[in-house]
């Protein structure tokens, strides 16, 4: 194997380690303005069935149902 020259730069040295050690730590997503409830509900699986035929997200479509039926009713 050929002897490749790492170009990145040394992230222990100065000035590096003082700006990682001053950086700010993140974690996880944003806190949303409008935060969600845990909760257990019980649905046919047929319904169930084709909300999750679609991928992923499929409790937030299930969500957005809920809500348009609501502005009908």
């Amino acid at each position: 194997m050929p002897d490749i020259e790492d170009d990145a730069p040394d992230l222990s040295e100065s000035p590096w380690a003082e700006k990682l050690a001053e950086a700010p730590v993140v974690r996880g997503r944003p806190k949303s303005e409008r935060t969600k409830v845990s909760t257990t509900i019980r649905l046919d699986a047929d319904v169930l069935e084709r909300f999750r035929k679609d991928g992923p997200g499929w409790q937030s479509r299930i969500n957005d149902a809920l809500r348009e039926w609501l502005t009908k009713h």
